[in-house]
């Protein structure tokens, strides 16, 4: 973790226009690590600079610690090194890293998660905008790998709190 800002807060800057991993690691560290985490994108060129200038960590990236090693990508290792090694984070992991890895065939959703982060990026020309509506879309996906891998469209659904 990086040392919190002047706002108590972690900072982790990576490449503009996220997709799949650079929009499933700012969720997981605000929903599992640090709420308040604030995400910068930018140019390629610029994350070395930048993660200097504010004290950034940077991520899914080439040559950073936060970033793909062998078949896994970069959730994979946020879920392994912050110890978030639980079912629902795992069945995620796996369709997360599916579709940002270009393996499709390893999970039936990670089709779907490819596609829908493609159409978050054609809907939103600000990063921070998109990511805002990926968290609620990485949301939904983890509910279903927490509470309704069984369910299927044909079942009674089940609403929040009941």
């Amino acid at each position: 973790m990086p040392p919190p800002d002047s706002q108590g807060r972690s900072v982790w800057v990576t490449r503009a226009r996220p997709k799949v991993d650079r929009i499933a690691c700012p969720w997981l560290i605000r929903r599992f690590i640090d709420p308040r985490a604030a995400f910068l994108f930018v140019a390629t060129s610029e994350v070395p600079g930048v993660a200097e200038r504010y004290g950034a960590v940077p991520f899914d990236l080439e040559g950073v610690f936060w970033s793909h090693r062998g078949e896994k990508c970069t959730f994979d290792l946020m879920v392994e090194e912050f110890g978030l090694t639980t079912e629902p984070l795992l069945r995620l992991a796996t369709i997360v890293r599916a579709a940002d890895t270009g393996h499709l065939d390893l999970v039936p959703q990670a089709a779907g998660l490819l596609a829908a982060s493609l159409g978050l990026s054609r809907m939103y020309t600000d990063d921070l905008a998109q990511l805002e509506a990926g968290l609620l879309l990485y949301d939904a996906l983890y509910r279903w790998c927490r509470d309704a891998v069984d369910e299927t469209h044909t079942a009674r659904a089940h609403r929040a709190g009941t």
